[in-house]
């Protein structure tokens, strides 16, 4: 995931952009680019911030076997290609895991679920029994699904059986939620 600073006049001048000071690999010398923010994702399906914490989320698809929700940091490694999930991918066993960081939430694939697709930390008050959740989707059975934060570890339930897939949402002023399917 890469972060770029839009509003500064960018140094050097052949970039349109610069790049945040506080990025994780500003100054290094190993040959990383200095825009990455975070790494170790395979394929953010959509992210979003928090508008009350400010905290980055995003939905991360999966290759053969589960699809990730993470709370994404600055310098942070979710572990792709090593991990698919919080499990070994490339090896298929015995893969090391110092210093990655595990999804917030995962799930398997399974009854035609397969495709995560990231939503919103719902901060609205037409429905009070979402605020703080996180809302996100699986495009393939088109469930809008709300995590529970607040609860160690998450827990997940369906609050729209939509069946139809689910390729974004977004918000209104007011915080409430909208979904858009295809």
């Amino acid at each position: 995931l890469l972060r770029l600073d839009v509003d500064t006049p960018p140094a050097p001048l052949s970039l349109n952009y610069s790049i945040p000071t506080d990025n994780p690999f500003v100054g290094n010398t190993d040959g990383f680019r200095e825009e990455i923010y975070a790494y170790g994702l395979r394929n953010m399906f959509k992210f979003s911030f928090d508008r009350e914490t400010g905290d980055l989320w995003g939905a991360d698809v999966g290759q053969d076997a589960y699809e990730e929700v993470n709370l994404v940091t600055n310098g942070g490694n979710y572990g792709w290609r090593l991990r698919e999930g919080a499990h070994c991918f490339n090896p298929s066993t015995n893969c090391p895991t110092a210093g990655l960081i595990d999804p917030v939430y995962e799930y398997a694939h399974g009854g035609g679920s397969r495709s995560v697709t990231g939503g919103v930390v719902y901060r609205g008050t037409r429905n009070p029994d979402l605020v703080g959740d996180y809302l996100f989707a699986d495009y393939i059975i088109g469930d809008v699904w709300a995590l529970d934060l607040d609860v160690t570890p998450p827990v997940r339930r369906t609050v729209v059986p939509a069946g139809f897939g689910i390729i974004a949402f977004g918000e209104d002023f007011d915080g409430e939620v909208y979904i858009l399917n295809q």
